[in-house]
């Protein structure tokens, strides 16, 4: 009866299709749009503080940061470890600094983590060298971390008041998503000496704790959901389906698309870069993170002045598109990077797709994103759906004038997943796809309000109405057609 009434209350406003009625649908969407349930929800003025926390064991450490399991002891989550120990501002005991810590937490099976239920939270401690130690300085220079940070998440540093919060200098605000990670508390404090500390990451220590240090004795850490694995991780223990990998590289784009909207380049995106948990189905949940190369200045946009060579373009220079590394200094020169991060999730495709990433490998093997041509792209599996196949090839053109957006080619997957049947004719009809419309509208919000939300198949459909315009449903439809009738 549910499904029968809304289905009535759709056709009765969305009768055709159109702009107006695309935006209309768009819009009742949007606000269904959000991220999972925050873990600190509970807890709205704790963990603002680096006392609040329990520190259990490493997950990771990059060339900026390292990242710890925590929880907040008060947490209903959390359980007492004999591993971990609450922090007092002192230096633990030395039976802490384990050095292996971390190969050993990555070598675990995905699954079989006995403590991940006690620490559902991971702090991440980054490392400041050349910040200064006053919050100011700090958070001026580590601005580009805090862009996935929520709304609430500085207010330990400003005060609870909103009125008295100050905007981090330059920094772009981004609205939740599904598919991108949510800082929910992001603070300064002392640096602390953490399990590992002494052999992971000496050198980056305060003169405090070691006296060969070139650290700061302050810093930003940041909190956000102790997440099971990075993507490689996942990759690496098991095979997806052509189905699951269909919907992880959907799930890469329409983050990707968020970003872009809110005129934000990530510029690292690497399998190392992406979290991934498994929703209540089973189905790998994909997450980005780690934002600390990202292009969010909000006086350019997505058009970065390109004067000299000192000018960062970004990290990760295997998977840095052409338009990118190819770019070459000078006066009123720009860098796009409108299509940049659509190029990366195209390579990242041929490791969720069960090959080695073509811009990674060594010898003849290898590619180079600065001179490589379509033409020398390795061959998917014949297991790789048609489209799928279509869209990566897409991704990686060099010319990003030819080179499909992260939204058309999201819209692309998500007609060839769920609208088989308006794909059917060779040519498109109208009323067919306004059907379809109504349909999965009908049909999603009846699946959000019946069924756990945590499901990938249900946000996925969610975004894709969140985000409907006209033009870029029209030209991905057109794609698919195309090139439906072109291998027949």
């Amino acid at each position: 009866m549910l499904s029968v009434c809304r289905t009535k209350i759709y056709f009765r406003y969305f009768p055709t299709l159109s702009p107006r009625e695309c935006h209309s649908t768009s819009t009742i969407f949007i606000r269904k749009n959000k991220p999972l349930k925050d873990p600190l929800s509970a807890f709205r003025w704790q963990g603002f503080k680096l006392e609040e926390y329990l520190i259990g064991q490493p997950i990771g450490k990059g060339c900026s940061a390292a990242v710890y399991e925590a929880a907040i002891p008060l947490s209903s989550n959390y359980q007492s470890s004999e591993d971990s120990k609450p922090l007092e501002g002192k230096s633990p005991d030395p039976q802490w600094d384990h050095g292996s810590v971390i190969q050993a937490a990555e070598a675990k099976p995905i699954q079989t983590n006995p403590q991940r239920a006690a620490f559902p939270l991971a702090i991440k401690m980054m490392w400041n060298i050349s910040a200064g130690s006053s919050s100011e300085a700090i958070l001026s220079t580590m601005r580009q971390e805090l862009v996935p940070a929520s709304g609430s998440a500085l207010s330990g540093e400003y005060g609870a008041v909103a009125c008295h919060r100050r905007p981090v200098f330059g920094k772009k605000r981004l609205e939740p998503h599904p598919n991108i990670i949510q800082v929910i508390r992001a603070f300064t404090s002392s640096v602390p000496l953490l399990p590992g500390a002494y052999v992971d990451y000496p050198d980056v220590l305060p003169l405090s704790l070691n006296p060969s240090g070139i650290g700061h004795s302050r810093t930003l850490f940041l909190v956000m959901k102790n997440y099971p694995c990075t993507l490689r991780q996942y990759l690496s223990e098991r095979n997806s389906d052509a189905h699951l990998s269909t919907l992880m590289i959907l799930q890469l784009l329409e983050g990707v698309d968020h970003l872009v909207r809110h005129g934000i380049s990530h510029r690292d995106l690497k399998s190392d870069n992406i979290l991934v948990e498994l929703d209540s189905a089973g189905c790998p949940w994909l997450v980005i993170t780690d934002f600390g190369c990202c292009l969010a200045d909000e006086n350019i946009g997505l058009r970065l002045p390109f004067t000299s060579w000192y000018v960062d373009r970004g990290g990760n220079g295997c998977l840095m598109a052409p338009e990118v590394v190819t770019a070459i200094p000078g006066p009123g020169v720009l860098i796009d990077y409108s299509k940049a991060d659509a190029w990366a999730v195209g390579a990242i495709a041929y490791e969720i797709l069960g090959l080695c990433n073509p811009f990674y490998g060594q010898g003849r093997s290898s590619l180079e994103s600065r001179s490589y041509q379509e033409d020398q792209l390795p061959a998917l599996p014949d297991t790789v759906p048609f489209d799928v196949k279509r869209v990566v090839k897409m991704l990686l053109q060099r010319d990003p004038n030819k080179r499909l957006s992260a939204r058309v080619a999201a819209n692309v997957l998500h007609l060839s997943l769920w609208g088989e049947n308006i794909l059917v004719p060779k040519s498109l009809n109208l009323d067919k796809m306004t059907g379809w419309l109504l349909h999965q509208s009908a049909a999603t919000l009846l699946m959000d309000g019946l069924v756990d939300r945590s499901r990938v198949e249900t946000k996925m459909k969610t975004c894709f109405l969140a985000n409907l315009e006209y033009e870029d449903l029209w030209e991905a439809a057109f794609l698919l057609l195309s090139w439906r009738n072109h291998s027949v």
